[in-house]
């Protein structure tokens, strides 16, 4: 299983102190996909992350303003799953505008999307010329509440749609992934897209 290690910081100064990583692939294309960086780090109560998408100017839907346009929308994601069989697993898509599509599920692809994170989820996105970025932080408590941090490992998924175009709820999206899932179809809702990460 593929890891990353998260660092303990007690005194953080700015995102440029974190290690990237910036290992992602298109699984599922053979061209080289736009670049993305992850980061994190974790203090005593918060899980905090950051992503750096790059590309043109990030096609988002916006009609109704509510969180399932996400899935319409250039975005960013992370699914963490409480055991290998993913019963159940937890999903946040997160577009760069701020907005958070967040569900619980169920293998194989089974959507509780009136399923609301535990506590109240806060980003800070910014669009610029040539990328967007998302940070965010999740409750270290809520992580152990849900059953998916254990013994200071957390397994997860980290992921990006990149939309290339949009027409209306029509949008022509190139997965991105940390690992690559193996399937023959894009598909990140399996158990081989999960990887560790270690909290140190």
């Amino acid at each position: 299983m593929k890891k990353m290690i998260i660092k303990k910081l007690k005194d953080f100064k700015n995102w440029d102190e974190i290690d990237e990583f910036s290992n992602f692939s298109y699984p599922w294309q053979k061209e080289v996909p736009p670049k993305t960086i992850f980061k994190t780090y974790h203090d005593e109560h918060y899980l905090h992350f950051k992503f750096d998408a790059y590309g043109s100017k990030p096609f988002v839907y916006v009609k109704d303003n509510n969180k399932i346009e996400v899935i319409y929308s250039e975005r960013v994601e992370l699914f963490f799953r409480s055991n290998e069989k993913m019963k159940p697993y937890f999903c946040l898509e997160m577009d760069p505008l701020g907005r958070i599509l967040d569900y619980k599920a169920s293998y194989y692809r089974s959507f509780d999307r009136a399923w609301n994170w535990p506590e109240q989820l806060m980003t800070k996105t910014e669009i610029e010329k040539d990328s967007y970025s998302v940070c965010g932080k999740l409750s270290l408590g809520v992580l152990k509440e849900l059953g998916v941090l254990n013994n200071g490992n957390v397994e997860a998924g980290i992921f990006r749609g990149h939309c290339l175009g949009l027409r209306g709820k029509e949008a022509k999206i190139n997965w991105i992934s940390w690992i690559n899932p193996g399937t023959e179809q894009p598909d990140f809702h399996v158990p081989s897209a999960f990887g560790r990460l270690e909290l140190q």
